[in-house]
């Protein structure tokens, strides 16, 4: 493994966090987007790119919360892919292609069955001589991770990485309740009202009524300031959920971690702005098929090293570094075979 040297002047979590957001220039990428149909008719957009070697792998690309296929981090990450000669699709969660998905539901932090869908319509797509791995950012994190615990080794990816992982959603709901972090929550909470009122909006404009009024049922979508207010008065209702507590507590990753046999990685930092350091599950919860990097400093989805005037990105070396040793032995046969 390379070691993370975190950017000195860029200190603390915040910093890190903020950094690419606000000054990173996108990378430029010609991808192909494809739309997969899912079992209950909505539809999720995903981007493709980098090589189609015969027989290589496919890495999937899971953003965060109000994030999409055009966050700087899976842009990168796609870039750094298609520069190892790997192919990696992104994937965009229900509404976030720049379109209001057909249903009321939305994305959530605990959707693994819309994941489950996703990758067994990539394995059908695959077929069995080609290998899957993924890579899940915070919400998407969360996600994969309880993915992976529900499908045990029913999983077809052969290895997966999960960074900034929000293990315990109650608890990252309330830190982000709290000091500078509320800036990140008020972002997030404007965002996700817009999302709605997007999708009520569209709803009406083509008379879709049934779905219109399932979310003109929910209530205002004003006075709504934190994200236990948000998931109780949306999220829960939406999806099934009793209340708030009842979603972060059947979808919070850290209950689903010990059943995971999928090679994972996980890489989180200690000054995290969204996750409290309690929230960290100890290593006696890890699974043996489990690696768990931990830094001091990274912020959330940050990691970014390197002097000012020639800034980089960790993530985008270590996690296909990563990757690339858990892949079958065959890839460099075929490799050589081009």
């Amino acid at each position: 493994m390379t070691a993370f040297n975190p950017a000195a002047w860029l200190p603390g979590g915040h910093l890190q966090t903020l950094y690419s957001p606000f000054f990173r220039r996108p990378p430029r990428l010609e991808r192909t987007r494809q739309r997969l149909i899912l079992a209950d008719g909505d539809f999720i957009d995903l981007d493709w790119y980098g090589p189609d070697r015969a027989g290589g792998p496919w890495v999937i690309l899971l953003h965060g919360l109000t994030g999409s296929s055009d966050s700087l981090y899976v842009l990168g990450q796609q870039k750094a892919l298609a520069a190892a000669g790997w192919r990696s699709v992104a994937v965009n969660w229900r509404g976030c292609s720049g379109e209001p998905n057909h249903l009321p539901r939305g994305y959530h932090s605990g959707a693994s069955d819309d994941l489950g869908e996703i990758i067994d319509q990539l394995r059908d797509m695959a077929g069995s001589h080609r290998p899957l791995a993924a890579i899940g950012y915070s919400l998407g994190a969360n996600v994969l991770l309880k993915y992976l615990g529900e499908r045990g080794a029913t999983s077809p990816l052969v290895a997966a990485a999960a960074v900034s992982v929000p293990f315990r959603l109650d608890q990252s709901a309330d830190r982000l309740g709290e000091g500078f972090s509320r800036i990140y929550q008020a972002r997030f909470m404007r965002e996700m009202v817009a999302y709605v009122a997007n999708k009520q909006a569209a709803f009406a404009r083509t008379r879709r009524e049934q779905e219109h009024a399932r979310l003109v049922a929910l209530g205002s979508l004003e006075g709504m300031s934190t994200f236990w207010e948000f998931d109780e008065r949306v999220t829960a209702p939406l999806h099934g959920y009793a209340d708030a507590q009842d979603y972060y507590r059947r979808c919070s990753s850290r209950y689903f971690l010990g059943a995971i046999v999928t090679p994972t990685l996980i890489v989180q930092s200690s000054d995290d702005p969204f996750v409290y350091p309690r929230s960290l599950p100890p290593i006696e919860e890890l699974p043996d098929s489990m690696t768990f990097e931990l830094h001091s400093r990274g912020g959330h989805v940050g990691f970014v090293e390197g002097p000012p005037w020639r800034p980089r990105f960790y993530l985008e070396r270590r996690l296909p570094q990563w990757l690339a040793e858990q892949l079958p032995p065959w890839r460099d046969d075929q490799r050589s075979g081009e």
